[in-house]
């Protein structure tokens, strides 16, 4: 085995050892070209372990020095590893030199691409709203001609390693979605630096976002034996308790009667007046049916909810109280270090006020208008709708829908997304015996 210097081998002198050892078992001879090494001597063994130990030592000097590096970069606010979609290096480099392709070069070393900037802002947008998946987003950029940034070699559907970019799945959406570096941040470690580069969205929409993401991986999901059911429920991941505000399981029984539960056993949160409670899921899929197969708009819709967009103050409220909310989460974490509050209660009121941070957004013109062509448009689609499609509508518009297990046995209010609030407030819903809440919590 021949080697330009021992380090070349190995960097840690208990590998370099034992290799040595093994090499020697096996009649195997390791040379290194410039040190002179025989390692079938008492002193070309001590030899041996004094270049390994110096190799060890200058591995991990060298290992300190490029952490340090990395932080204080960080510190300075430059961006560390490959380059995120939407933005471009202003170098370039090749066989050991580096070329500077922008004049001036951009703070940070990096400036955007205006075509990926627009996409990466539709899919925030998309994803805060809730109108769409990562897979239907992975689909979107795909059909927009973008792919990743991929520089590794990975293999085809051919089975052959290249490298180069690739088509966007659940995965990479998922990696976009969670990079606070579209905000103007630089992430090391824990911590998180101002940047230098242009930030492509704001901190209220990816935070808006971040929440979604969160909720949404945990909705819940049809009682079974560990496998996962193909079963569709209307109002899956959308039914919560009036009582408690947790969502409600969906369960089908041997008689093939459905129902959604309050299942006492399946999370941690205190007593429920309605604990163990079940409904009929016809009783409330009918009333949301009779909702939404009956949804009118008043003639001037538009401009009524435009007015008020524009002469409320939204804007000031919306964000102070978003920081009211953020201070209660602040507050409940550090009474639970404290042992003021138990872990049942803490991680109760936790979602709780994650919930509500999540509705308070505020709805952009465009959208508000988008979203009342939808609900204009959305009895000739219930009717002509199948179980999952009318299920996709709702999850569309609605955040949640509140059910009342114990008196009532019915429908006491619905949720609509920030986006669908002020339209679906103006709405008429024929027999509809519910409310349409407008973002505060129910309970």
């Amino acid at each position: 085995m021949v080697v330009h210097t021992l380090d070349r081998w190995s960097r840690n002198l208990r590998v370099t050892l034992e290799s040595l050892k093994t090499l020697a078992e096996h009649d195997v001879g390791l040379v290194s070209i410039t040190e002179n090494i025989d390692y079938s001597t008492a002193q070309g063994k001590l030899f041996a372990q004094m270049l390994g130990s110096f190799a060890e030592y200058f591995s991990e000097s060298l290992a300190t020095h490029v952490r340090k590096g990395q932080g204080q970069r960080a510190r300075d606010g430059r961006h560390l590893g490959g380059i995120p979609f939407g933005y471009r290096s202003c170098w370039s480099g090749k066989d050991g030199q580096r070329v500077l392709h922008c004049d001036p070069e951009h703070l940070g070393g990096v400036h955007v691409v205006p075509e990926e900037r627009n996409a990466i802002k539709e899919l925030f947008e998309r994803y805060a709203r809730g109108t769409a998946t990562t897979a239907s987003l992975a689909i979107w950029l795909n059909e927009q001609g973008f792919r990743t940034r991929n520089t590794k070699r990975l293999l085809t559907p051919g089975g052959e390693s290249t490298p180069g970019p690739r088509y966007f799945t659940n995965a990479s959406v998922r990696v976009i979605l969670h990079n606070p570096f579209y905000t103007g941040l630089v992430r090391h470690k824990k911590e998180r630096f101002r940047g230098q580069h242009e930030p492509v969205i704001g901190a209220e929409l990816f935070e808006a976002v971040q929440l979604a993401l969160r909720k949404n991986s945990g909705r819940s999901s049809t009682i079974g034996a560990g496998t996962k059911s193909n079963r569709t429920y209307l109002l899956k991941g959308l039914a919560r308790c009036a009582d408690c505000g947790m969502n409600l399981w969906a369960q089908t029984y041997m008689n093939g009667q459905r129902y959604y539960r309050e299942h006492r056993a399946s999370r941690s949160h205190g007593e429920c007046p309605s604990q163990g409670g079940s409904i009929s899921c016809s009783i409330p899929d009918e009333q949301i049916g009779e909702m939404f197969s009956s949804i009118t708009l008043p003639v001037d819709w538009q401009e009524r909810v435009l007015a008020e967009i524009v002469h409320r103050d939204e804007s000031a409220r919306i964000i102070a109280e978003r920081e009211r909310v953020k201070e209660r989460l602040r507050r409940l974490g550090k009474a639970f270090v404290d042992g003021l509050v138990d872990e049942i209660e803490y991680h109760r009121q936790k979602k709780s006020l994650e919930w509500e941070l999540e509705a308070l957004l505020i709805p952009e013109a465009d959208a508000v208008k988008a979203a009342g062509r939808l609900l204009a448009d959305i009895p000739r689609l219930w009717v002509k709708a199948t179980l999952q499609e009318r299920h996709r509508l709702l999850t569309t518009i609605l955040d949640a829908v509140y059910i009342d297990m114990k008196d009532k046995k019915s429908i006491i209010s619905v949720k609509a997304k920030p986006v669908f609030k002020d339209v679906l407030g103006l709405a008429i819903y024929g027999k509809s015996v519910f409310m349409v809440e407008t973002g505060e919590r129910l309970c």
